[in-house]
């Protein structure tokens, strides 16, 4: 017996248009990123690691948050990633109980092209597209995304940031 089309497989009636395609694409997504990851010798968390330190150190705690995991495995991550010499722990001036995790020169190199390799996949989920519903779909998925931000001050834990959510030029 097939599912009725408003039906994920294996999954009660939704009761909302759209949702089992909605489930399909971010699974899409989260296949596409690992497939990237895979190429690049890097697990997805360690790829959106790297990705979260474009910009800059960040603190063990706000690195955690800005993830979405607890400090025990980010612990795990950094080590693993900072044994590949791709990040480095460093003590913060006035403060020996924190430190924050920089990209090495190697990191940086690594998360440059990682990131363009990652542009490159999911902007081709995207080709089959014409430029007017590629900016129909920016705005939905941007007012999706707002819709859905914690207020200022409240955890992001489990959430994803923005910052990594949105592609770099």
């Amino acid at each position: 017996m097939s599912e009725p089309a408003d039906r994920a497989p294996g999954c009660p009636t939704l009761g909302a248009t759209g949702l089992p395609a909605l489930a399909d694409l971010a699974n899409l997504v989260r296949s596409t990123i690992g497939a990237v990851a895979d190429r690049h010798d890097l697990t997805p968390s360690q790829g959106q690691l790297l990705c979260v330190l474009i910009d800059g150190p960040l603190r063990m705690a706000d690195l955690a948050r800005r993830l979405g995991v607890e400090k025990a495995a980010l612990t795990g991550l950094v080590d693993r990633v900072e044994r590949r010499s791709l990040v480095e722990r460093r003590p913060v001036p006035g403060d020996r109980r924190s430190v924050d995790v920089v990209l090495t020169d190697a990191g940086a190199s690594a998360v440059d092209v990682f990131h363009a390799d990652v542009a490159r996949a999911l902007d081709g989920l995207l080709a089959g597209l014409t430029d007017a519903e590629r900016s129909a779909f920016q705005r939905i998925t941007e007012t999706v995304i707002a819709g859905h931000r914690p207020p200022e001050g409240v955890s992001t834990a489990g959430t994803i940031d923005p910052a990594i959510a949105s592609s770099r030029p």
